[in-house]
């Protein structure tokens, strides 16, 4: 099992800044000839542009079809959509957290909005891989999806189908014909999207003919749904998780319970719950972590410098912070350890 990837936050504080995957080492592969990319796509997404009022929420939806080994992979990301992929060749590494699998021929991937996960481990190999990116605006689990209006579902199966996807933590599943064939109806659209008038109805078609084919196959293994998942509870931990990679952020307790989608005082709750700590006690006792550990890695920066980089203002509140998570001065911990020169 590969670590939780350790990276800028993706929720930001002050800016509301949502960073999404720009999938460079795709674009490069196109750019040099090393793999077939058809899709199309708008915002960072690469591909053939999606016109500005077609299909408003669709992200990016098409398939990178590689002959050979590649040299690259895409890293450990996030979509700000739900994402959709369907290998019909090949395989491919592919994890999400700290669960990796080997995706074969026929298997079905999902990934809820803004979850981390990897495709390679760290390049692909040669095949053919299907996506569908839908924007279903939220951030965080505990928000309520809002699918696009030009979904046909009805309010029962749509119903349904949400439930299924943020109640369950299943990342991998076998596809079936009928994906594989509305995936290869969807590759041939795009292929000639130039040349069809009705691109965005036909789009449109297929598009909720895959969901009603992934209703029916989840209704068919009988899923387990796990109202867990959805909690603001769970919203406060995934951001306090996410936190210890982003300590040198100017975080203030607003930014924080903004970013974590909650209230101040109920972010708050939950972090004493969580870490029996109150935020800007765990947000001091990651940053004196991350000191100690930059302390003892990297014995040529400054005690400046080691601050600056965990987020304190100033060395002399460094220091006053330290001395109370550790009982010492940060020189004291340095010649403690043997990381002073």
């Amino acid at each position: 099992m590969s670590a939780m990837p350790q990276g800028p936050p993706i929720y930001r504080d002050r800016d509301h800044l949502h960073q999404a995957d720009t999938c460079s080492a795709l674009v490069n592969a196109v750019e040099q000839g090393a793999v077939r990319l058809e899709a199309l796509a708008r915002g960072t997404y690469p591909g053939k542009p999606l016109e500005t009022h077609m299909l408003p929420g669709l992200k990016s939806i098409g398939y990178w079809d590689a002959s050979h080994e590649q040299d690259w992979g895409l890293d450990w990301h996030r979509n700000e959509g739900l994402e959709l992929t369907y290998l019909e060749s090949g395989e491919i590494e592919f994890a999400v957290s700290s669960h990796e699998y080997t995706l074969r021929p026929g298997d079905l991937t999902i990934t809820r909005p803004w979850q981390p996960h990897r495709v390679g481990n760290p390049t692909v190999g040669a095949g053919r891989l299907y996506w569908l990116i839908l924007d279903v605006g939220v951030r965080r689990p505990h928000q309520s999806w809002k699918w696009p209006g030009w979904l046909i579902l009805s309010e029962g199966d749509q119903k349904a189908l949400t439930d299924m996807l943020r109640q369950n933590e299943q990342p991998v599943w076998k596809g079936s014909h009928e994906v594989e064939a509305c995936f290869n109806q969807i590759g041939n659209l795009i292929r000639k999207c130039g040349t069809v008038p009705t691109l965005g109805s036909r789009l449109a078609l297929l598009i909720n003919e895959l969901l009603i084919i992934l209703i029916e196959i989840l209704r068919s293994r009988n899923i387990q749904c796990e109202e867990s998942l959805i909690t603001a509870e769970r919203a406060a931990e995934m951001f306090l998780r996410e936190l210890e990679s982003s300590v040198s952020e100017p975080w203030t307790l607003d930014s924080m319970a903004e970013s974590a989608g909650l209230k101040r005082t109920r972010f708050a709750h939950y972090c004493k719950k969580l870490k029996n700590m109150t935020p800007s006690r765990y947000l001091s006792h990651l940053r004196v972590e991350k000191a100690k550990q930059l302390m003892c890695a990297s014995p040529e920066l400054t005690l400046t410098e080691v601050g600056q980089c965990c987020g304190f203002g100033s060395s002399q509140y460094f220091a006053t912070v330290f001395r109370g998570h550790t009982g010492l001065a940060p020189v004291e911990f340095r010649r403690r350890t043997g990381a002073l020169k």
